[in-house]
């Protein structure tokens, strides 16, 4: 079961599938990983230092005359100014770069970035305020007519201090990332790819459904992919020549065995007119076992065409003892005892009566050819099934899958034949979708036909 559905196209679609995104996200995650971890300033710190200027320029309040009078920040913002007053500092200036507003600890000293403040906008420049390290970030702020400037300072060794607390926490977040987003995905390709193939999967049912007793099937090509398109058309075609070939060979067998019918009886009556002909009873047998193997070649191609049979109810008792009074004088012939009992029989079955006939005629007439003399052939009937004994030497092992095919014979076969009366009796029994099964015994060998 497991090796089946790892080489199925679902299983290579769903594997091929996670292993691509799973070599994605570790591909995305060791970059960002590397970035970080080698880049940190000039990522993730370039960003906290953009976000607090921003927050800076939105919570800058006017008064009416459009000066700037105070700054709103939030809880946390407000918090880490008021208590690293000498990590995290900013100043509001007007355009000519006078102060006018500055947090705890920025209100005195010299100018940070020296010169025209409009080169620095959106700029990080690194400066010495005091005798410490700081990254000064410049924004433009326009309120009404007026230009005002924001300017943030983070120190160096605050801000890696932040980067670090952050970084250090990537990897198991980016891990756990991997990992939900590798089950979520692979949850949802099963049901995606079930979806996608249901398609493929109704064609490959109907082909399997597909029998020579029902050639003019064909597959849909609806809501089939473009891709397997051509595949269900080259399929189709296939199928329209093994029709048409199929029917010529029915066609080719009926009509021989038509054509051959006359002549043999032609021929066997001019040998019964000729006095002066040898071995008559020799040209007879042979005669015979033709017109036989013809009736045969007659019967197959009949039962192999579904539309030959006449359905009905049909009493299973009736038609086994027409067998039993028609092969009663082969029987006597050979001294073998031809018997028929009822176990239960049902009242009626579903079938063709004619088809019935010939398949129960062929397994018991190879029984009674299987027998010795002073043997016996019974023939039993139940509520389910009938069955036919025979007191034979048994079918070897090795021979069984070969039985029910086209003129096959046993090596060993003892009797003459053409080797079509089992075959035309798995065609009657397809036909009717009963079951044929053959058993070997301690002495003969048993043939069931199972009707349920």
């Amino acid at each position: 079961m497991f090796s089946h559905w790892i080489r199925s196209l679902s299983a290579r679609l769903w594997v091929t599938s996670i292993v691509a995104l799973a070599i994605c996200l570790t591909v995305l995650a060791t970059v960002s990983i590397y970035a970080f971890n080698h880049f940190p300033q000039r990522t993730m710190g370039r960003h906290e230092e953009m976000e607090s200027a921003k927050e800076i320029t939105a919570g800058l309040r006017f008064d009416d005359a459009g000066r700037p009078v105070s700054v709103q920040l939030s809880e946390v913002g407000a918090w880490v100014y008021e208590v690293l007053p000498t990590e995290r500092k900013y100043r509001i200036l007007d355009e000519r770069g006078n102060l006018l507003l500055a947090s705890s600890g920025a209100q005195g000293g010299g100018a940070w970035i020296a010169g025209d403040l409009s080169e620095a906008v959106g700029k990080i420049r690194r400066v010495e305020i005091g005798t410490k390290p700081f990254e000064v970030l410049t924004l433009k702020v326009q309120h009404r007519t007026a230009t005002f400037y924001t300017q943030t300072a983070d120190s160096e060794r605050f801000v890696d201090a932040l980067v670090g607390a952050k970084v250090k926490q990537i990897p198991a977040t980016v891990k756990t990332i991997i990992f939900v987003a590798t089950i979520i995905f692979g949850l949802t390709l099963t049901f995606t790819v079930h979806r996608v193939l249901r398609p493929l999967r109704d064609a490959s049912s109907a082909a399997a459904r597909i029998t020579p007793r029902n050639l003019t099937t064909r597959l849909s090509t609806q809501r089939i992919p473009s891709e397997i398109k051509p595949l269900i058309n080259a399929f189709n075609e296939a199928l329209d020549r093994l029709e048409n070939g199929f029917a010529v060979q029915q066609q080719f067998l009926a009509s021989a065995a038509h054509e051959l019918q006359t002549p043999l009886t032609l021929i066997r009556g001019q040998i019964e007119l000729q006095p002066g002909i040898e071995d008559k009873e020799l040209l007879f047998r042979e005669i015979d076992l033709m017109a036989r193997q013809v009736r045969q070649l007659l019967h197959l191609a009949e039962v192999s065409e579904s539309q030959n049979f006449s359905f009905g109810a049909v009493n299973i008792v009736d038609v086994a003892q027409d067998v039993v009074d028609y092969l009663a004088r082969k029987a006597d012939r050979k001294e073998v005892e031809l018997r028929l009992e009822t176990r239960a029989a049902p009242p009626s079955i579903w079938a063709d009566r004619s088809a019935l006939f010939i398949l129960l005629k062929n397994i018991v007439e190879n029984a009674i050819n299987a027998s010795p003399s002073h043997g016996a052939v019974l023939l039993i009937v139940d509520g389910v099934s009938v069955l036919v004994e025979d007191a034979g030497q048994g079918i070897k092992q090795e021979y069984l899958p070969f039985l029910f095919k086209r003129f096959w014979r046993a090596p060993d076969a003892r009797h003459a034949g053409a080797g079509l009366g089992l075959a035309i009796c798995k065609e009657i029994a397809t036909a009717h979708e009963w079951r044929l099964t053959v058993s070997r015994l301690v002495s003969g060998t048993r043939f069931t036909v199972w009707f349920s």
